[in-house]
């Protein structure tokens, strides 16, 4: 009896397709099958299906496939430091792109108020303030700027 799975297999096992299977591959996430003699098809060790589900869960988390490729090379090398330094890494660049999805929030806040305003705003301000350059924006959305009429919105009324 043949050893290992066959790459559909392999994908069932793991919850992807196929192509996936290859292009992990191609990106050097995964090894290639084992070739038996005189089989026509390549053999895949069930414990692929884990690497495949963590390949899975950090692309969920935000990791990129080179951050992820790093993240194995150092898991299968033992170096849990450098390990723990790419991950530092990645949550410092999580943090900062929270934070200016907070700003984002922020500034959108305002002009949906202002928007759903149409006695003081006919015209709508989220498109007068995506037409302007961000220096004016605050004023657009604290309503001191005359800009803030000079776009006709039919879609917020």
């Amino acid at each position: 009896m043949e050893q290992g799975l066959l790459i559909g297999q392999l994908a069932r096992a793991s919850g992807v397709g196929v192509e996936t299977i290859r292009y992990y591959q191609k990106r050097g996430l995964l090894p290639e099958g084992d070739e038996q003699q005189g089989a026509a098809f390549r053999r895949y060790p069930a414990a692929l299906a884990g690497r495949i589900g963590f390949i899975r869960r950090a692309q969920g988390l935000g990791f990129t496939l080179e951050e992820i490729s790093s993240l194995l090379r150092l898991h299968d090398g033992g170096e849990r430091r450098a390990i723990h330094a790419l991950a530092q890494e990645k949550l410092i660049t999580i943090e900062q792109k929270i934070n200016d999805l907070q700003q984002i929030a922020a500034a959108l806040r305002p002009l949906l108020t202002a928007c759903a305003d149409l006695q003081h705003y006919p015209e709508c301000p989220i498109i007068a303030t995506l037409y302007t350059n961000p220096g004016e924006q605050q004023k657009m959305a604290d309503g001191k700027d005359s800009a803030v009429n000079s776009t006709q919105c039919t879609s917020c009324a």
